[in-house]
C-alpha cells in the first residue's frame, strides 16, 4: 500500500536562488553606513580638511599620480556609493587635483560607478519586489509602467540634469521601477557632465581662493549663466516625451 503523497508545495532550493532576508542585506547595509557616516564624517569630508591637507596632497599627485587617481576614484566611488556627505567637495577636489579635463573624466567615472552600486544594492532588494508587483498591476499602475518604458531614457536623462533631483534619489528611484541596467548606466554618465564640469571648474581655482583665505562658491551653480544651458538641456531631454504625447492625443482623436 503506497503512503499518501504530499500535496503541499515544497520549498525550492534550485542554485541562485537567495531568501528574502539575504536580499535586502545590500541596501539594508547602504542605508546603515550612510546613518553612521552622516554623523562621524560630515566634519571631516569638508573643503577645511582639503585645505590643511594641500601641500601633501600635492607632493603626493607630484610623486605617485596613478596612486593618487586610484585612491581618488575608490573614495568618491565609497563616498556615492554610501551616501556620505562629501560629494560636492570631492567633485571639486577632482579639479583641484587634476585640472578640468581629466577631473571632470575621473569625477563622472566615479560618480557612475558609486551610483550602480546603490541601483543594484536597490534593485536585489526592494526593486526587485515593487518591479514584480508592478508587472502583475492592472490599471493606473499598468499605464505608469508602460509610460516609463516608453520614455524609460529621457526621464533617466531629466532625473540626472534637473538640478533639483537630489543625486540619491535619481540613483535609487529607477531601481525601484525596473529601468535596464544598461541605460541606466549610460544616461547616468552622459546626464551628470554638465554638473561635473561646474563643480570640477570650482576645484580649478580652489588654490587662489585657499591662498585669500577663502571658501569656494558652490552656488555657482545657481547662476543663471550656469543654470539656463542646464534647463535647456532639461527641455530637449523631455522634448520626445512631449513630442510621443501629442502622436498619442492626435492617434485618439
Amino acid at each position: 500500500m503506497s503512503k499518501p503523497q504530499n500535496s503541499e508545495p515544497q520549498p525550492s532550493h534550485q542554485p541562485g536562488t537567495r531568501p528574502g532576508v539575504l536580499r535586502h542585506l545590500p541596501l539594508i547595509a547602504v542605508v546603515a553606513v550612510a546613518l553612521i557616516g552622516a554623523v562621524t564624517l560630515r566634519d571631516y569630508l569638508t573643503f577645511e580638511t582639503l585645505r590643511d591637507n594641500r601641500e601633501a596632497l600635492m607632493a603626493f599627485r607630484d610623486q605617485n599620480y596613478p596612486g593618487l587617481v586610484a585612491a581618488f576614484v575608490g573614495l568618491y566611488i565609497v563616498i556615492v556609493v554610501f551616501s556620505l556627505p562629501g560629494a560636492a567637495v570631492a567633485s571639486v577636489t577632482g579639479g583641484f587635483l587634476f585640472g578640468l579635463v581629466a577631473g571632470t573624466l575621473f569625477n563622472v567615472v566615479a560618480a557612475t560607478i558609486g551610483a550602480a552600486g546603490i541601483f543594484l544594492a536597490a534593485r536585489w532588494g526592494l526593486g526587485a519586489l515593487l518591479t514584480a508587483r508592478m508587472e502583475a498591476a492592472e490599471g493606473r499602475v499598468q499605464m505608469l509602467k508602460q509610460a516609463l518604458r516608453e520614455n524609460e531614457v529621457e526621464v533617466l536623462l531629466l532625473l540626472r540634469l534637473v538640478p533639483a533631483v537630489p543625486f540619491f534619489v535619481a540613483n535609487l528611484l529607477p531601481a525601484l521601477v525596473g529601468v535596464r541596467l544598461r541605460n541606466f548606466l549610460w544616461t547616468t554618465a552622459v546626464g551628470i557632465i554638465p554638473g561635473a564640469i561646474v563643480f570640477t571648474w570650482i576645484g580649478v581655482g580652489l588654490g587662489a581662493v585657499f591662498d585669500r583665505g577663502g571658501k569656494p562658491d558652490l552656488t555657482l551653480l545657481w547662476e543663471p549663466h550656469v543654470l539656463g544651458p542646464i534647463l535647456g538641456l532639461c527641455v530637449l531631454a523631455a522634448m520626445p516625451i512631449l513630442v510621443k504625447a501629442l502622436r498619442g492625443k492626435r492617434g485618439k482623436t
